[in-house]
């Protein structure tokens, strides 16, 4: 048996895709896409954000699952074997690992929230957002309850747990989707908000509007944590990693386009501002559910949608340290990995699960990074880990390969089985040529200019 058949591999394409999809499917395009969309001048976010994902998104995605299936390993293992020194394997690899399992310690327990307002809207029980998240008794057995689910499934193997698994929820996630659009742009004066969402009004497109589209490409499309390095090595080498990763892509923007068009028609159908920030969802659409006609029905659906994007991404981030373990010197297995992993990512959480409210001391702690200050235990690991250290890793991933690694190595990983990318011409150019100049020279000055604007280099 080869140690990837030991490994675990992907049964179809369509379940790598589904699996890759479905981590790169989360809150961040259910969630965090409607309120940066509402921020940031509707429908010419939106414009801004699709030409990010496929300018600068997809390279960088075709580019972390090729890694891991010429390697065969989780990230540092991948690292390593394509001959990257220490510096390298830290920022690309080790540092990586570190910011998938602290961002699955606290996403977790925001994951949590929304088991809860499966409930909560479905019996029409009225609650302050403010309140439930600053309850321990809720948000800490919420967020052990997702981390139960997420162990479980990847405890039963990647094709036999997680491919099966995300080959039945991306479907319904899908479904449910249509569904709650329905009703939301049934309603009556939802037009104003389909407008909003759709009509873009290009003078609101600036630099800041640009950069931030770009951040959320990298987040929504799960580059720079070490998840597609790890979901690329069970891929085998007669699949198409430019098609796969495409669709990934087309899928992952699909859901953040559908949310938007679920969520703002039903924010202005009830006159609400389209710009209330991270508590557009949480707090306002909530309000909207409890309003409308089967409102308990659709909120508990739209809920149920959120968790569904949530526990599809953290499948991959338990998986990916998971992995690390079980390939490293000290060969675990599954049972062992996996069970560790989630027990110190959920006792790793507790801080954050009581940074909003429940405890003074975890809600009150602050920093200042160069003039940028977050408080709060949630808030400063989402900035560090989730954030500024992910677009480190994102940067570090991208100049390793397209400058220190040996070009035709990753190049003929990904010919393997996409017949054509050295040899066939788009716009008088073979494909391998144009991915290697965006890697090499395009996403590394955006990625750097994102990480500048993170300082206020550029004001706003």
């Amino acid at each position: 048996m080869s140690s990837t058949e030991k490994r675990g591999q992907w049964g179809s394409k369509f379940g790598f895709i589904m699996a890759a999809a479905g981590s790169a499917v989360g809150l961040g395009n259910v969630w965090r896409f409607p309120y940066l969309t509402g921020e940031n001048g509707g429908a010419a976010f939106v414009f801004v954000y699709i030409l990010c994902v496929v300018l600068v998104g997809a390279p960088l995605l075709i580019n972390e699952i090729a890694l891991g299936r010429l390697t065969g390993k989780s990230p540092v293992g991948a690292f390593r074997a394509t001959g990257a020194n220490g510096f390298w394997t830290f920022f690309g690899a080790v540092l990586a690992l570190t910011v998938t399992f602290v961002v699955l310690s606290y996403y977790s327990i925001i994951a949590g929230w929304t088991i809860g307002y499966i409930f909560t809207s479905l019996f029409s029980i009225k609650t302050s957002f403010v309140e439930f998240i600053a309850n321990p008794m809720y948000v800490i057995p919420l967020g052990g309850l997702v981390i139960l689910l997420t162990a479980l499934i990847v405890l039963g193997g990647v094709s036999g747990g997680i491919e099966k698994a995300t080959k039945i929820m991306m479907p319904m996630l899908f479904g449910i989707l249509i569904l709650v659009i329905i009703r939301s742009v049934t309603l009556p004066g939802a037009g104003k908000g389909i407008e909003y969402y759709l009509i873009p009004d290009f003078s609101k497109i600036n630099g800041m509007v640009v950069l931030k589209a770009l951040t959320q490409a990298f987040f929504s499309l799960g580059v720079g944590w070490g998840m597609m390095i790890t979901y690329g090595s069970y891929l085998p080498k007669d699949q198409n990693i430019v098609t796969s990763s495409l669709w990934v892509a087309a899928m992952d923007t699909s859901v953040a386009l559908l949310a938007g068009l679920m969520v703002f028609p039903a924010v202005f159908a009830f006159n609400m501002s389209p710009a209330e920030g991270p508590t557009l969802v949480f707090n306002v659409l909530a309000n909207i559910f409890q309003e409308m006609p089967l409102g308990n029905i659709a909120g508990a659906l739209f809920f149920l949608l959120l968790f569904l994007a949530a526990i599809t991404s953290t499948i991959s981030m338990l998986e990916a340290p998971a992995a690390y373990f079980m390939d490293g010197k000290a060969k675990w297995n599954r049972k062992k990995a996996a069970w560790t992993v989630a027990i110190v990512a959920f006792l790793f959480g507790i801080p954050s699960a009581l940074s909003n409210g429940s405890s003074e001391f975890f809600s009150s702690m602050h920093i200042n990074i160069l003039g940028v200050e977050k408080k709060g235990f949630m808030d400063i690991m989402d900035y560090l880990f989730g954030t500024l250290f992910m677009m480190v890793v994102v940067l570090a991933t991208a100049v390793y390969t397209g400058w220190f690694m040996k070009t035709s190595t990753i190049v003929d990983e990904i010919e393997k089985g996409a017949p054509g990318f050295k040899s066939s011409s788009i716009l008088g150019m073979a494909p391998y040529k144009i991915w290697m100049f965006t890697l090499r020279f395009v996403c590394p000055i955006i990625i750097g200019l994102v990480i500048l604007n993170m300082f206020g280099a550029f004001g706003g």
